[in-house]
């Protein structure tokens, strides 16, 4: 962690307000772009975005409302370099309802920010919100009316795949979506039939001063870039006529990083951020299809789409050169909730060596395995599904042989269970029974 209250607070001081100028969106030639006015004292930011052309697209729906919620999102990444004391929206407008919701938001999904910042901050006090329109009511959204058609948004990893093929296989009719399009992405949606004129493509830009602003010093940290997803969702949503986003957050999202505490690296995968979204834009059906999975059950549904297993990828540190680290501990857990259910040569072969073999990263060991103050700082399941994925594969691969060297001094067994006996749905999300059936069909199926 770093010590940066000191920081924080001669910045606040530095910089007391931050300015929420202005909202922008036109077609061009390309698409549809969005751009933004931030101004922090003298500083100016223009973040932008643009929705690429594509033929299922309707650039004409009214989607001012949408685009002005979507710079209150994008600014948090803005904001948190300074953290003035107040934010002036000075365009759009919002009601006390919609303030609380962003001042909640903020407040969770920078949670990790300031923990590993080690700021102090209360929730009273960190922020205010101060809207030069404010209205009694929220804006009124258009409304899409239900089908059976789904956006999936992908992000390369394991658990898209699952819910892009168990709605296609289900009959449903899916579109992917892809941010800032990678290889990962890319070749998963191509092995599910998509080429990528196909695909709903959303390309963001940073502003390039708040990287300058980084490399000066200025505080920098996590942000809840799956709540910035959600909302470019709902734009994807009205621009393409599809009213269900199925997103892919698994029960774990709920659990704390940091045990004991709010803290929550996953805080806008959560089912609480889902709900409260849900709230905020009702006027379309934004879930979790995976929801009332285990990170485990995910795992065995993932082993069994074959064709994805040399193209997926999870990890963040490798992600621009779209490989696997090998290094951080979301390769280990990755490589761990899959172990399994892939036997190991195979295994090894995808991630390019024998991860539990790999004594380094015993830190990132004991952090999932619960063996250490915090788990990591990553999208990793819960220290229970880590045990009991290692229990699995003690007992199917290494139950007679050598077992992996980070493995020797693994003792929890106790929980260990047959690798069909994953047939059970957690009671939670935001399911139809018909959706539920499609989940409780793939995890009733027996597995190899």
């Amino acid at each position: 962690m770093n010590n940066n209250n000191e920081k924080f607070q001669s910045l606040r001081r530095q910089y007391p307000v931050f300015e929420y100028e202005a909202y922008h969106y036109r077609e061009e030639a390309d698409g549809l772009r969005l751009w933004f006015d931030f101004r922090m004292g003298d500083i100016e930011f223009h973040p932008s975005a643009v929705i690429e052309r594509r033929p299922f697209l309707d650039f004409s729906n009214n989607i001012d409302a949408i685009v002005f919620n979507i710079g209150m999102v994008e600014l948090v990444s803005y904001w948190k370099c300074a953290c003035p004391p107040t934010v002036k929206v000075l365009c759009g407008s919002l009601s006390d309802t919609q303030v609380a919701f962003w001042r909640k938001l903020y407040w969770h999904g920078l949670g990790e920010f300031f923990y590993t910042n080690d700021i102090a901050a209360t929730f009273d006090d960190y922020m205010q919100v101060n809207c030069q329109h404010t209205c009694g009511k929220p804006d009124a959204f258009h409304i899409i009316q239900n089908t059976d058609k789904y956006l999936v948004p992908i992000g390369g990893g394991k658990d898209s795949v699952v819910t892009l093929e168990l709605l296609r296989r289900a009959g449903r009719t899916v579109r992917p979506l892809i941010m800032n399009p990678r290889g990962a992405t890319v070749e998963c949606a191509a092995k599910a039939g998509f080429p990528i004129g196909e695909v709903l493509v959303i390309r963001r830009t940073i502003d390039p001063t708040l990287l300058d602003l980084n490399a000066k010093g200025y505080l920098n940290g996590h942000t809840p870039f799956s709540a910035m997803l959600a909302f470019y969702t709902h734009l994807a949503s009205v621009l393409s006529g599809i009213p269900n986003v199925a997103l892919s957050n698994e029960s774990s999202a709920n659990e704390s990083t940091v045990l004991g505490t709010s803290v929550n690296h996953q805080y806008s995968k959560s089912l609480e951020f889902e709900d409260d979204f849900r709230a905020y834009c009702p006027s379309f059906n934004y879930f979790s299809f995976l929801r009332p999975l285990t990170e485990l059950q995910i795992a065995m549904l993932f082993s069994r789409f074959t064709a994805y297993h040399d193209v997926f990828r999870s990890c963040n540190v490798g992600s621009k050169q779209d490989i696997w680290c090998g290094h951080c501990a979301k390769c280990l857990f990755a490589y761990i909730i899959l172990s399994p259910f892939i036997e190991p040569a195979r295994l090894n072969a995808i991630f390019g060596k024998s991860m539990l073999d790999d004594t380094t990263l015993e830190h990132e060991f004991l952090q999932l395995t619960g063996k250490a103050e915090t788990k990591p700082f990553e999208c990793v399941g819960t220290v229970s599904e880590v045990r009991q994925a290692l229990s699995m594969t003690v007992d199917r691969w290494y139950s007679t042989v050598r077992r992996p060297s980070l493995l020797k001094d693994f003792k929890d067994l106790k929980d260990s269970k047959d690798l069909n006996n994953l047939k059970d749905l957690l009671p939670m999300g935001n399911l139809t029974p018909d959706e539920r059936q499609i989940l409780q069909a793939a995890c009733t199926e027996k597995t190899n």
